[in-house]
């Protein structure tokens, strides 16, 4: 395996829960709590799971935006929690971040052009003449007319925001972008342009995307592999077909049941789990998904056993004890005439359907 652009271990974001008249510390909020993955040069991981798993934590813990807990965060080789301000501020150069909400994201103060062109002040990359050109280089490459620098955020619709906030990262030169969320705000339709347009940077850049996101349509579109998170924990990491097609974690199959169907006359049921999301700051034992697992050999070792994040099969890891590791993949099995092992339990529901 070649070594990955951006490697993260055991990654932990808690935040201090303070009462009384002295702030005394009484608790934590569990946040992000042991998080472990990697993103490869030109790769796009998606990280999904419901509001408030801890996807968009992770995301600035990585390039520090919020301090981490502990853990390590290693890009391209340097240690990143390691570096002292002027380094780190270097560094942002090849990290970069779009934000979710394209309105509070951007300066209302400032020009389009203004917005743009800070990072090339910031980082010496160009002055004058020469930033004023690239600013209007950089607009019309994601979709702006270049005569748009002078006027300000106020005048543009939520995608023409959204790409300034995508100019301006690119505009330092960056090879990694955490993408928080980056279409959530936006119309379907002008979803799809945005999705299509990192797409076309990915190609022509060799960028790599952490693309943080709750829509399961869009990462099917533009993802490699798939990480799902459940409170502060990933559950589930494979390749973005292998999620789809074998879910292995019966919380990643209820996610994937919500999905819309495509076509009116499609129809799959949904899985409705029971409860609520346990409290980050009081997290239950075991697996953290237990309360609501409805998977059949569900018992009394789940609230006991903290379930590792392993390799169940080829590139499909699941935290999960009742799921046993299998040696040939479903695909092989599928291709040889096999049929499925009993162990990877999987809802006929999602079995029959089409995503």
């Amino acid at each position: 395996m070649t070594t990955p652009l951006l490697a993260v271990r055991d990654l932990r974001r808690y935040f201090p829960i303070k009462r009384g008249v002295f702030g005394r510390v009484t608790g934590h909020v569990r946040a992000v709590d042991g998080v472990s993955f990697h993103v490869g040069a030109a790769e796009t991981l998606a990280l999904v799971g419901e509001s408030g798993c801890g996807k968009s934590t992770t995301g600035r813990a990585i390039l520090r935006l919020i301090e981490p807990t502990s853990g390590s965060v290693t890009f391209d080789g340097e240690d990143v929690l390691a570096l002292d301000g002027a380094r780190m501020r270097k560094l942002r150069r090849r990290m970069q971040i779009v934000f979710q909400d394209p309105f509070s994201s951007l300066n209302p103060r400032m020009s389009i052009g203004s917005i743009v062109r800070e990072g090339l002040i910031i980082h010496h990359i160009a002055e004058g003449a020469a930033a004023d050109a690239r600013v209007r280089q950089l607009l019309e490459e994601v979709g702006l007319r270049s005569e748009y620098a002078s006027r300000y955020p106020h005048e543009f619709s939520g995608g023409q925001r959204q790409r300034v906030g995508i100019a301006r990262a690119l505009s330092v030169e960056p090879s990694f972008i955490v993408c928080d969320e980056p279409v959530s705000a936006l119309d379907v339709s002008v979803q799809a342009q945005v999705v299509n347009l990192l797409q076309d940077l990915q190609r022509d850049r060799g960028l790599s995307y952490l693309f943080i996101a709750h829509d399961l349509s869009v990462v099917e579109h533009i993802a490699d592999r798939v990480a799902v998170m459940y409170l502060g924990h990933i559950v589930e990491m494979a390749p973005v077909q292998r999620v789809f097609s074998v879910p292995l974690m019966p919380y990643t199959q209820a996610l994937l049941s919500a999905v819309p169907a495509p076509e009116p006359g499609l129809k799959h049921s949904r899985i409705l789990l029971a409860g609520d999301v346990p409290s980050p700051a009081n997290p239950p034992s075991g697996c953290v998904f237990h309360p609501r697992c409805q998977h059949p050999a569900r018992d009394a070792a789940c609230a006991g056993i903290v379930p590792p994040l392993e390799e169940k099969a080829p590139g499909h890891f699941a935290a999960c004890i009742k799921q046993t590791p299998t040696t040939v993949s479903w695909e092989q099995q599928k291709s040889a005439g096999g049929t499925k092992p009993p162990e990877l339990f999987v809802p006929p529901s999602l079995a029959a359907a089409t995503y």
